[in-house]
């Protein structure tokens, strides 16, 4: 039993089965509400469940070899939908959540539609046309729907059920997918087209389709009249003035609805019959002619004459759109189509036409409303495709005229008139006649036919017509059409006759009016043919009334006047002559004049003399020449109409002339005539008409003897190079003459019981023979005729074969193809050979012995030249060879052993060569390839043998090699579309046979020591793991619903071939050596394919290289470093797994537990994978991930892997990985260090580089470490690191003097230099802030786990988005808002914490720059780079807290964090590998604010001295927060906490201190002086008042300030230009920062170096020289290039060192503002300097700073010892920095750093100092934001 599980079941313990809703179970046994069974998916999952989860179906079991298959007995169709649904569904989940909105809507929209149709199918209850059509629409739109979702495409027979590739041909497995893909791009094509209409032209459907019609449905008439009207509705052409329909007549009532009540909302008329030609023409409109029927003039009362058909206006719409396809529109949309009244009533309805469609009135609101759908097809179709528009009461209106296919059954009878125009003399009248035209159709004795006549289509018939009246009109145009329907058989009898009646006003008058004149017409002429379509100019007799009205008066009169140059003077009168009596008195009025036009339509009557002279041939037999000669010129309709009449006529004249051939070449050229005609478009829908007639009525049984005559006559004199006129046509006609010839013939057998068969075939033969004649012949006059005989004559097969021999007719065929030289017609003679392959000859054995051999040579000819002949002969010949292959695949076709072996043998070579030449972009090589695979998959073990055996043993190793390169080669990229998975996988299987019976072959042939062919094998081996490794295999990454597919059908190929390879390997014996290390890659590739059995069997060969090579040599360093080279290149591409590593590692060291000598090695050799495979798997994992920074980071950890294993070549591809990745994020200063690295291994020597280069080619170690430097240089440019820059220019300038001498390089190089250094005097450079991340909980990869980052910012990145970057790296993690370190219950958890804030760099001035006055921009640039200590501080509250001042008990606690590298590095953020932490007392806080706050002042006055353009405010905030201090109280609050008598007592220790800071604030005085007085100079007149206000301030401070604390004075801040002054200014300030530093080293302990420092210096200078040791105690960290073991993580930069110093005197708002106006003001700057280092990282989040809570800012400095301190400090930190570049840098870095860069960067003695700093004004402001 087969079930459906409807419920989800957990099953319990291992005994019960879980099931999926969907899943489909095969029950085994039944027990008590339990059944017992496996999973269809997975046979190895047994076990029980519950009745009540499941829903049972029917199966049938069919029986496969030993197998049983269980077969579900639902239709196939329906299965098929539910498969379709359950994959769709997951997909459209996952697009669901990538939140693909309109592919989501699409997938939605077809899924609905697919279970609204399998709700359909699943009732049962459609009828067999409903359901066929159903089934078409259901696998269209399956089929659309895979495409869109790009799944594989199904394949489908004729009937739309899926093709087994088990039981079809390779060749028409193809074929099915070819034409699927067609359907399908047209499907989407179509699908397309419906979003958008195509406005090119007209619509693809349209076009395609022979007829179209016009639906049209009249909803309403709007229209004031107030009497009857007639509505006219015709489809007309404006620009031929003509309509091209029959009219629609609606009558409609003066109430205002129709008057026949019945048609009410029923006005439904469909126009047909429109051909391609007429949607063609430039326009058509739809056009509504309104006539009124009532009084002559509207006004006129009830009185007056009634019942006169007078013109009222016209109605008019395009729909050439409409009709052309290029308006959708359905038939719900109403369109509106305006009316235009007559002017006067005198104007023609005709004319006004023609007015109306030029130009566009108003119509007030009346008019007709209308639906319109324009319809594909002829009435017959449509009442088919659309019954619930068209039904049986649908009124069709037909063209005017023939429909382009005249349709055999379609009988027609029509003759259409249209009254033109007349001209009538008013004689003895005043004025001019109201003209009336009354017409009848008359029989010969005047009786008047009734109801003949039809107004319009959906009117009934009348007997009188009556035109419309024009009022006192000369020259009335009526331009009327009506339709005379007459009997067939009274045609001959009839004619129309016309009256003339002048019409009154009053009824009076009216009725005493009498007819004025006639006219008359026949409508048959006196040969038997119908009146000629066109103009007819009738004459107009006058006479007495009654006397027009009798037949005998005028019948025996000429009807139509003679024009001059009319040929037909018989029946007609010349316009002059001004009277002829007639026999009844009538005479010919030559004043008046009137004319008619006809057309007829008739599949009845002809308008041909010699057409009915040729059917009525027996009348006058004399003229049976001439019209059997003029048959050729009969226009081809008129032929057609009468083809069965006109084929007896010509047999008749043939049999009855049997004795003589008087006719016989007569005869055949009207049936070559004929037969020529039936092949034209036109009147292709007759080839039924001509086959059934030879079917059943063709009886001519001696015929066949004539028309072989004349055949052969005609082949005879072509031959001998004669002029033969109908031999081409002939030719053409060839297939129907022989149908004949065979029909009559088989009419003779059976009359004469088989008489003269001998004869018959003889004279075939000698027919044949001729044909042959023909086909040898070289004239260039023959060589058209060659053409056709070789197209035509295949078409005769199969008519041939009933009357004759089909072995004797292979053997005519094979003559006739032999007769035709080589080299002559080829693209012809395959294109006939494909037409005998695809008859019933060739599907004999006995045929094909004869045919086959000669179409194999013809083709390996073709196919040798395949790759560059032109591309429809190949693409022919490729054909034949499909069609061929595809018959002998056949099973009806009886043997084909022998013919596959010809094919073989001839062409799989050939083929094969095609293929390789081939290119892979020529369309043809698909076909190639399928054509190859069929061959292949033809072929039985018998036919490899015997191929093989025609082999020498040189030629097989080519062929071996030929077929296993071209295998590769198709396996590696499917010549196929990749959704055509049925055809990949069958060309898979045929590939595997064949290269399994290819390895047997080997294996008997090519193993012996002697015969060994080493490169034989090795290409088999390349090809097996090609085949194995190959995209179309890989199971496990298809949906569970491919696989289980491909599982079904095909098995899993891949173990297959990988227990061939492992077979074949250890059969190699001693030759495996030569496989090492060139297999090793490829077996690598093997194992790592996710199949356990698999990867167990194969991963033993690598013990077997290890013990091979050990052997040979001792070790195995070749197969080791192809081991990392290969799985490096494996993993990164997705191969490889931690089961991978699991298993590598326990067989191998099983296998090694066996041979002790070699155990350690491979102990060894197994550790070196493992610890490769798990960074390598680290790496994979995050190079698909967003995070840049932890695919940084493994980049990393793997590069110094592969140095620590001394794998140079693997180091430098990871150096580049990296440096690429810095690129993308365009962090160009880490790119710089990278590369860097790679430059540290070359020598300036030119020594070539080593082989691990190969990305630079053959170039010496000095070009490319030239290279490799200008690169770097130019990174080091983008990234604003000029000192590093300069070092390296330093660098290459030595060698360029010193070495090679090279001045002109030099130079530049020096120019290049010069270039940096006035860079770093005059561009500004923003400082990077620095944020500690730590990742605190388990949760967390290794290399991150609790442990603390320095990540370097981007320019002014903050910390909130660096820290959004960064919780969006890891969206499960929990940010902690503590900047504390957390305990041991958060690092021990099983979540992920970040923690994220700002630190600040510890400045480490180098030692040559200690001490000296050096400028600001040089000095700055340490404050943020070389820097290796951060300092993190946060205020605490010790002691009694005074609420008047927070300062006295406000300590500060400081966290020092030491890198393990210095930043900028390798990365932009390195481990934190130490922390410390020490505590400042209120006192020292205070000093490091105020010193802080000075150190700003004067920052700001050298910018603003530097650039006049910066804007003021910032300054104005700045001094204005300093100088009049509203909150915080400035630094009066610091006299209050520290200078009282009280402190000084309990804290003596501290009178130093006190004194730095009374000298800090005395010094802040001349600095706000200075500030002030620029700001004096250059403030706006609206903010004098401001100024003034801040200058009386200040006034008032220094006054109080100067009293207290002594006076200090500035040099004058003008004298910019020369050197000094600046130093002096750069001296003032060491010697206010350096103060600082008193406090000595972290640990804060006081220091007494100084004497004198209780006595307040005079000048600056006294302090400069005094204190410049410690000037640079902003101690910045070295440089280091980073990598830290397994500790990478991508941190980020933090900000200035020296934060919010001046907190204590501005107000939070206000430091806002200022901080962003400082971040305007350094952003300007930088745009000047033209390098932008970066945009933010992604990835990285910034944190506020523990100070953004309004408490006092507390700087980054870290207090050194004067005197020595420092320089043992950056001695310890750069012997620390040394020991701790670990596996990156070796100690050249750190050496080169500190001794190379430091001494080297600031030798500039540039004069101009623009910016003394950007980001100092800001440094303040740090992270608040």
């Amino acid at each position: 039993m087969d079930t459906k599980v409807k419920w989800n079941f957990v099953g319990q313990g291992e005994k019960q089965l879980s099931l999926e809703v969907g899943d489909t179970v095969h029950i085994q046994e039944v027990c008590d509400g339990w059944y017992r069974g496996y999973l269809a998916r997975n046979k190895s999952q047994r076990g029980v469940f519950p009745v009540s989860f499941v829903h049972l179906k029917e199966v049938i079991i069919e029986k496969r070899g030993d197998e049983e298959v269980v077969m579900s007995t639902e239709m196939p169709l329906v299965k098929e939908v539910t498969t379709t649904l359950r994959e769709w569904g997951s997909i459209w989940k996952q697009l669901f959540v990538a939140n693909k909105e309109v592919r989501v809507k699409q997938v939605q929209r077809l899924m609905w539609e697919l279970m609204e149709w399998r709700s359909q199918l699943l009732s049962g209850t459609l009828p067999s046309d409903e359901f066929k059509e159903l089934k078409q629409k259901v696998t269209s739109k399956i089929d659309y729907g895979n495409k869109i979702l790009e799944l594989d495409q199904v394949v489908r027979d004729e009937d739309g059920n899926i093709l087994d590739p088990e039981r079809a041909s390779v060749i028409s497995l193809f074929r099915a997918h070819e034409e699927a893909t067609a359907k399908i791009n047209e499907r989407i094509k179509e699908e397309q087209s419906n979003v958008q209409t195509d406005h090119s032209g007209i619509s693809a459907r349209i076009q395609s389709s022979p007829t179209h019609s016009l639906y049209v449905f009249v909803r309403n008439f709007v229209c004031r009249i107030g009497e009857d009207s007639e509505l006219f509705m015709s489809l007309y052409d404006p620009i031929k003035q003509c309509i091209i329909s029959e009219n629609y007549l609606i009558r409609w009532g003066k109430e205002g609805f129709p008057k026949e009540i019945d048609l009410l909302n029923n006005l439904k008329v469909v126009f047909t019959d429109l051909g391609n030609k007429d949607l063609s023409r430039e326009k058509i409109y739809l056009i509504c002619q309104i006539v009124r029927v009532g009084r002559m003039d509207l006004k006129m009362d009830k009185k007056y004459t009634q019942g006169l058909r007078r013109p009222f206006g016209v109605a008019v719409m395009d729909i050439s759109d409409i009709i052309k396809g290029k308006i959708e529109c359905d038939e719900e949309k109403q369109f509106f189509i305006p009316f235009f009244p007559v002017v006067a009533e005198n104007d023609f309805l005709h004319t006004l036409l023609n007015k109306v469609t030029a130009s566009r009135g108003d119509s007030g609101g009346q008019g007709l409303w209308v639906t319109m759908k324009a319809l594909v097809g002829d009435i017959v179709q449509i009442r088919k495709e659309y019954p619930h528009l068209v039904d049986r009461s649908t009124v069709v209106a037909r063209k005017l005229g023939f429909p382009e296919i005249i349709m055999p059954g379609d009988v027609r009878n029509d003759i259409y008139l249209t009254l033109q125009a007349g001209d009538f003399d008013k004689y003895n009248k005043t004025t001019q006649k109201t003209v009336e035209v009354i017409m009848w159709v008359c029989d010969e004795e005047g009786k008047v036919i009734q109801n003949s006549i039809c107004l319009g289509a959906g009117d009934k018939a009348v007997s009188e017509y009556r035109s419309v009246i024009y009022y006192q009109i000369k020259q009335p145009r009526w331009m009327e059409t009506f339709k005379v329907a007459v009997p067939l058989e009274e045609m001959h009898r009839i004619h129309l006759r016309f009256m003339f009646r002048h019409r009154s006003s009053q009824e009076s008058k009216d009725k005493s009016e009498k007819n004025f004149a006639m006219a008359f017409v026949r409508l048959m002429k006196e040969d038997g043919t119908v009146l000629q379509d066109g103009l007819h100019d009738l004459v107009v007799f006058k006479g007495d009334s009654k006397r027009m009205e009798d037949v005998s008066s005028y019948l025996s009169l000429p009807s139509t006047r003679h024009h001059p140059g009319d040929p037909h003077k018989g029946a007609t009168v010349s316009r002059s002559s001004s009277s002829l009596s007639g026999g009844g008195g009538l005479s010919v009025s030559s004043r008046d004049s009137f004319s008619i036009s006809t057309l007829v339509c008739s599949t009845k009557l002809t308008q041909n003399v010699g057409l009915l002279g040729l059917l009525k041939w027996r009348t006058r037999p004399e003229l049976l020449k001439g019209n059997l000669e003029k048959l050729k010129i009969i226009d081809g309709e008129e032929v057609v109409k009468f083809l069965q009449d006109t084929l007896d006529a010509l047999f008749n004249i043939m049999m009855e002339h049997s004795q003589t051939d008087d006719y016989d070449i007569l005869v055949f050229d009207a049936l070559i005539y004929i037969i020529g005609l039936i092949a034209d478009r036109k009147f292709q829908h007759f080839n039924t008409v001509l086959e059934a007639y030879i079917k059943q009525h063709f009886s001519a049984t001696l015929a066949y003897k004539k028309l072989m005559s004349v055949l052969k006559r005609y082949l005879d004199v072509s031959s001998r190079g004669e002029q033969c006129e109908p031999i081409l046509r002939t030719l053409k006609a060839l297939e129907y003459i022989f149908k004949f010839i065979v029909r009559s013939r088989m009419l003779y057998s059976q009359l004469y019981e088989g008489k003269e068969q001998g004869e018959f075939e003889e004279s075939l033969r000698s027919l044949f023979e001729s044909i042959n004649n023909l086909m040898r012949t070289d004239y260039t006059t023959t060589l058209l005729l060659r053409v056709a005989a070789l197209k035509y004559l295949p078409t005769v097969l199969h008519d041939v074969e009933k009357v004759f021999d089909a072995k004797l007719l292979s053997q005519l065929l094979h003559d006739f193809y032999s007769c035709i030289p080589p080299e002559k017609l080829q693209k012809q003679k395959v294109a006939s050979m494909t037409e005998i392959v695809s008859s019933q000859l060739f599907q004999r054995q006995e045929c094909r012995d004869v045919l086959l051999p000669m179409m194999l040579r013809e083709l390996s000819g073709a196919l040798a030249t395949m790759a560059d002949g032109p591309h429809d002969e190949r693409r022919n010949s490729l054909e034949l060879l499909n069609n061929i292959l595809e018959v002998l695949s056949r099973d009806n076709v009886g043997e084909t052993f022998q013919h596959i072996q010809d094919i073989v043998v001839s062409l799989l070579r050939i083929i094969n060569r095609t293929v390789i030449t081939m290119g892979r972009d020529h369309a043809l090589i698909s076909r190639v390839v399928a054509c190859m695979t069929a061959i292949l998959s033809q072929m039985d073990d018998r036919h490899y043998d015997t191929y093989i055996e025609t082999f020498t043993v040189p030629d097989l190793v080519d062929f071996l090699m030929e077929s296993f390169i071209l295998f590769k080669d198709q396996i590696g990229k499917h010549v196929y579309p990749s959704d055509w998975m049925a055809m990949i996988m069958v060309q898979n299987r045929v590939f595997l046979r064949a290269i399994n019976t290819y390895a047997d072959t080997m294996n008997q042939k090519f193993l012996n020591n002697d015969d060994f062919e080493v490169q034989l094998w090795n290409n088999y081996f390349h090809l097996a793991v090609a085949f194995i490794t190959q995209e179309s295999l890989q199971l496990q990454h298809f949906s569970p619903t491919k696989r289980n597919k491909i599982l079904a059908k095909y098995g899993d190929m891949r173990s297959l071939i990988g227990f061939a390879i492992r077979d074949i390997w250890y059969k190699l014996g001693s030759h495996k050596i030569c496989f090492i290390p060139g297999m090793v890659g490829p077996i690598l590739e093997m194992t790592l394919i996710p199949e356990e059995e698999l990867r167990r069997a194969t991963i033993p060969i690598f013990f077997d290289m290890i013990t091979c090579e050990h052997a040979q040599f001792g070790n195995f360093h070749k197969f080791e470093n192809e081991i990392i080279l290969k799985l490096d290149h494996e993993v990164e591409g997705g191969g490889g797994d931690e089961r991978y590593m699991q298993l590598l590692e326990t067989i191998l060291l099983d296998c090694a537990a066996q041979k002790p000598t070699l155990k350690p090695q491979v102990q060894h050799f197994v550790s070196l994978v493992k610890g490769l495979l798990i960074r390598l798997l680290d790496y994979r994992t995050v190079m698909s991930d967003d995070s840049r920074n932890n695919r940084m980071s493994c980049t990393v950890n793997l590069l110094n892997f592969y140095k620590d294993i001394n794998r140079e070549g693997m180091y430098i591809r990871y150096l580049y990985k990296l440096r690429d990745l810095h690129l993308e994020g365009e962090n160009y200063t880490e790119a710089a260090y990278t590369l860097l690295l790679h430059s540290r291994l070359l020598k300036w020597s030119d020594d070539m580089c080593s082989p691990q280069f190969e990305l630079h080619g053959s170039q010496t170690q000095r070009q490319l470490k030239e290279t490799l430097y200008d690169t770097i240089i130019d990174y080091f440019d983008k990234g604003k690191m000029w000192e590093e820059a300069i070092t390296l220019c330093k660098e290459l300038a030595e060698q360029y003097e010193n070495e090679i001498f090279d001045y002109e390089l030099l130079s530049k190089r020096l120019e290049k230099q010069a270039k940096f250094y006035e860079n770093i005097m005059k561009i500004l450079r923003p400082k990077p802030d620095y944020f500690a991340v730590g990742y605190y909980g388990q949760g967390y990869p290794p290399f991150l786990r609790n442990k603390v980052f320095i990540h370097r910012g981007k320019e002014y990145e903050r910390r909130e988005d660096f820290q959004n970057q960064l919780m969006s790296q890891f969206p499960s993690s929990v940010r902690l808002n503590t900047t504390t370190m957390p305990g041991e219950d958060i690092r021990n958890s099983p979540l992920q914490y970040i923690q994220c804030f700002t630190v600040q760099p510890v400045l480490e001035i180098p030692p040559r720059l200690k001490n000296k006055p050096v400028p600001d921009q040089i000095i700055n640039f340490y404050k943020s780079n070389y820097v290796q200590r951060f300092h993190y501080s946060r205020p605490v509250r010790k002691g009694p807290v005074d609420p008047n001042n927070e300062f006295a008990s406000m300590w500060i606690e400081r966290t020092t964090f030491t890198t393990v590298y210095k930043l900028p590095g390798i990365l932009r953020w390195f481990e934190a590998t130490d922390m410390k932490h020490t505590t400042l007392s209120p006192l020292e806080n205070a000093i490091e604010t105020m010193d802080s706050t000075n150190d700003k002042i004067l920052t700001m006055i050298n910018q603003y001295q530097a650039d006049w353009s910066l804007p003021i405010n910032p300054l104005s905030m700045l001094l204005n927060g300093i100088v009049d201090p509203a909150v915080m109280g400035g630094f009066a609050k610091y006299e209050k906490a520290f200078f009282t008598e009280e402190y000084t007592q309990q804290h003596p220790e501290d009178r130093d201190k006190l004194l730095r800071l009374k000298d800090l604030i005395a010094w802040q005085i001349p600095l706000l002086g200075g500030g002030i007085s620029l700001h004096g100079k250059r403030v706006t007149d609206d903010l004098r008042p401001f100024h003034e206000r801040m200058e009386e301030c200040f006034k008032q401070l220094k006054k109080k300030v100067e009293k207290e604390y002594g006076v200090r004075e500035l040099p004058d801040l003008d004298e910019r230009k020369s050197t000094r002054p600046r130093s002096m200014l750069r001296s003032i300030r060491q010697s206010i920062i350096s103060i600082s530093s008193l406090q000595g080293s972290e640990c804060g302990t006081p220091t007494k170096s100084q004497a004198d420092r209780d006595l307040p210096p005079e000048s600056p200078n006294s302090w400069s020289s005094s204190l410049q040791r410690s000037s640079g105690s902003v101690s910045t960290v070295e440089e280091g290039v980073v990598t830290v073991g397994d500790t990478e993580v991508k941190l980020r930069k933090s900000k200035k060192k020296k934060k919010r110093s001046s907190m204590i005197f501005i107000s939070e708002e206000r430091e806002r503002t200022n901080t962003l106006d400082c971040k305007r003001l350094s952003k300007k700057q930088e745009f000047r300097s033209d390098t932008n280092l970066s945009e933010p990282n992604e990835g990285n989040v910034l944190l506020t700073n523990a100070n953004s809570r309004s408490l006092p800012a507390i700087t980054g400095l870290s207090l050194a010892v004067i005197g020595g301190t420092e320089e043992t400090d950056s001695t310890r930190v750069r012997r620390d920095s040394k020991s701790m570049s670990v596996c990156v840098t070796s100690d050249r870095t750190a050496d080169r750093r500190s001794k190379g860069v430091i001494n080297l960067l600031f030798k500039s003695k540039s004069t101009k100092s623009e910016d003394a700093k950007h980001s100092d004004p800001a440094k303040d402001s740090g992270n608040h934001f």
